[in-house]
């Protein structure tokens, strides 16, 4: 069985590129010890390419060589905060919501036709920080974009925003998973590959 993790900084998690089997600092470093644990005689090779900065339009680009010529049993999608981020500060990419939908279903569309991959997708989130606070209302018009695709899409979603929120409710500091609002530290990570060793463990009972 084959996984293979795909998104932007958050997937990266600063990986050894050189070797896609390097899971990085971050969430798939967690899923896939939990996976391995609950998983020690199945055969199942773990990848990440994840690429940190990447947008919805930078994915799709990349899509074959990074994702499908790897003939995935199972593939899972962490992106959009980027499309976002990119529309603030000197260097603008104003990618529109329009856009967004447009890029996010041609990247499931071209999966479901060229793989037969299960599909888990991890919503966007973005934390308390005051400096990205503006981004809210933007992420708040993007998060039922992915919720809609996913429920057309996906085997499996994650509601990242939703679970990071009702977290934080019982933490008292406001930035005990992540110092800037948008990348994991190592208690983010494991809270997101907790949340996707629980997607994923019983997409893999049926298929070992």
């Amino acid at each position: 069985m084959r996984i293979v993790f795909q998104g932007d900084s958050i997937t990266d998690a600063g990986r050894d590129r050189r070797n896609y089997h390097h899971m990085g600092s971050g969430y798939p470093k967690y899923a896939a010890a939990l996976i391995r644990e609950a998983f020690p005689d199945a055969d199942i090779e773990i990848i990440n390419q994840g690429i940190s900065g990447n947008r919805t339009d930078q994915l799709f680009d990349r899509l074959y060589p990074d994702a499908i010529a790897f003939e995935p049993d199972v593939i899972s999608i962490l992106i959009g905060i980027n499309d976002i981020w990119h529309r603030h500060g000197t260097n603008k990419i104003e990618t529109t919501d329009e856009q967004v939908a447009a890029n996010y279903r041609a990247i499931l569309a071209r999966l479901k036709k060229q793989t037969n991959a299960k599909i888990i997708m991890l919503a966007p989130f973005l934390l308390d920080n005051e400096e990205k606070e503006a981004w809210r209302v933007e992420l708040e018009s993007i998060l039922p974009i992915v919720r809609s695709l996913a429920d057309e899409f996906a085997d499996a979603y994650i509601p990242l925003d939703e679970l990071f929120a009702e977290a934080l409710k019982t933490q008292p500091e406001p930035k005990f998973y992540s110092g800037d609002g948008v990348h994991p530290n190592a208690n983010g990570a494991e809270f997101i590959g907790k949340h996707y060793f629980k997607a994923i463990a019983p997409i893999i009972e049926s298929l070992v």
